[in-house]
């Protein structure tokens, strides 16, 4: 198999095992391949990022925290509304990002 097709066929396999854990989510989904192809031409012939399973930790957070946020409506009504912050990897720096008011990634 040429070094071109081993390369597709690992990409492809990974983007599906992302959509297969993460399932309904889409633009996670876009993320992650528009991020993997971007980055695999300059990883694809290093075997040390293979066995280090880079773009597969880049996919999954280190941590997910659930909480709620108590709020009140325009009627007076106080609401909980559960949010997440997903914080996904901070070797580079500390971790981006805020609070989503539905799952990611979990």
């Amino acid at each position: 198999m040429a070094a071109i097709d081993k390369t597709q066929v690992y990409l492809e396999r990974f983007i599906n095992g992302v959509r297969k854990r993460n399932p309904g989510e889409g633009e996670f989904h876009q993320a992650v391949s528009e991020v993997a192809e971007t980055i695999f031409p300059y990883i694809a012939d290093k075997p040390i990022y293979h066995r280090m399973q880079i773009l597969e930790r880049m996919a999954e957070p280190d941590r997910v925290v659930m909480f709620r946020v108590p709020w009140t409506d325009d009627k007076g009504n106080i609401r909980n509304q559960r949010s997440y912050r997903v914080q996904f990897n901070n070797s580079i720096g500390p971790y981006k990002g805020g609070c989503a008011f539905i799952p990611r990634s979990i």
